[in-house]
């Protein structure tokens, strides 16, 4: 499939940017959107705007509708058995929130153990620690090696009768590392230990399915996936959300309400409290549409590419090292340039037209592993191209020139 031209249903993409031609390398943070997904957001508000469940108009029908349809579009997209075991929420940070406070928590007694790994986001340690000094209980870290890969003997070793629970990454998102999760997840259930996998960096790249992995709960983020901020989804085994009590209470998580009793709702609504952003469902839903058209083993293949290309380009500088070189890698590519700070480097691409994070990712225990203060990152999606590659590695050459 020709990628040459995919360019061009991304509007973002066509406007300058301190007066060359925009080149974006930040799809790791957040990806641009599809016409088809602006569309959808813009059409919702004109034709369709109406809160969904509650009304017998036909807007409201209409709305509800097409909420439900993306989450069966959504559960389709991730092969899981039912779309009752799909969840709405605003990204993968609340799903996380919502799995640690709602099924963690209560399983937690003193000196119990919770297991992560040393690459994980802080959104995938923070709530871990929340619970964890709230129960007394005992954070577990996975570590990794020079390459940026888990350690899975260390993995294996850390396992034992107090751990409780175990959450990891599916794609590092500062390293790009694809981590194992599927032998992960074995070597979990082995010792009867639910695990949770935080899919936002690996979504948009991998074709993921939930019946083959196994995952007790699997998380992401739309805006990482072409679809709008403000949305995301959290999968969980039906059995397991069915025994979860309530994250939030408010409207439409009820069967009845009387100041004496409330009868909760059953899943998925139980946990999908309030107004839910149904305009961000269903540009989700259209993003997912938009995925499947191009076809997710299309787009790894284009990003493997892209990740291969750029990274023989960057190794053939002088002062450049990439950080985290796992064998099995998401189109990402973290490096830093000797003497020259990645602020300094961000600065400098922006200056050209090019896009890059610069900073910890949300990621200090990776820094702090490899003794680095930030690092920058370039990271690829669908829209990219090797030209694209070719007007980031100028720009790092003419950033060593400027602080040499």
């Amino acid at each position: 499939m020709s990628f040459k031209n995919i360019k061009k249903d991304f509007p973002i993409l066509e406007q300058k940017v301190n007066g060359k031609n925009l080149v974006y390398l930040d799809s790791a943070a957040t990806t641009q959107k599809p016409k088809e997904v602006i569309n959808s957001l813009n059409n919702y508000y004109k034709e369709t705007n109406s809160n969904i469940h509650r009304g017998v108009h036909t807007l409201s029908q209409k709305a509800t509708e097409k909420y439900e349809k993306a989450r069966v579009m959504i559960a389709n997209f991730i092969d899981a058995t039912s779309s009752k075991e799909i969840i709405f929420v605003r990204g993968a940070t609340e799903a996380v929130n919502l799995v640690a406070s709602s099924y963690v928590k209560p399983l937690l007694m003193e000196n119990d153990e919770i297991i992560i790994s040393q690459m994980e986001h802080h959104a995938n340690i923070v709530p871990w620690q929340m619970v964890c000094e709230e129960k007394k209980a005992k954070l577990k870290i996975i570590p990794i090696d020079e390459n940026g890969e888990l350690i899975i003997n260390k993995f294996n070793e850390l396992i034992n009768k107090k751990t409780k629970f175990i959450s990891l990454n599916h794609v590092s998102n500062s390293l790009g590392t694809i981590n194992p999760i599927k032998k992960i997840i074995h070597i979990a259930h082995q010792k009867n230990i639910k695990i949770m996998i935080d899919g936002a960096q690996a979504v948009q790249h991998l074709e993921i399915s939930m019946k083959d992995i196994d995952a007790d709960f699997y998380c992401f983020s739309g805006h990482k996936m072409y679809a709008p901020t403000g949305i995301g989804i959290l999968y969980g085994k039906k059995e397991l959300l069915e025994q979860m009590p309530p994250y939030q209470g408010g409207g439409d998580m009820i069967k009845s309400v009387t100041f004496e009793k409330t009868t909760y709702n059953d899943i998925p609504n139980r946990f999908e409290a309030g107004t839910p952003n149904i305009s961000g469902a269903i540009a989700l839903g259209k993003a997912i549409e938009y995925i499947n058209k191009i076809g997710i083993s299309n787009i790894n293949k284009h990003e493997e590419d892209l990740l291969n290309y750029a990274t023989s380009k960057l190794k053939k500088i002088n002062k450049v090292k990439i950080i985290g070189e796992a064998k099995e890698k998401a189109a990402v590519i973290s490096f830093i340039i000797e003497g020259i700070h990645p602020h300094d480097i961000g600065t400098i691409m922006d200056s050209h037209g090019i896009a890059i994070r610069a900073g910890h990712h949300c990621t200090q225990p990776i820094m702090d592993f490899y003794n680095v203060p930030a690092t920058a990152r370039a990271s690829f999606a669908i829209y990219n191209t090797k030209e694209d590659v070719d007007e980031l590695v100028k720009a790092i050459e003419k950033c060593i020139k400027v602080f040499a």
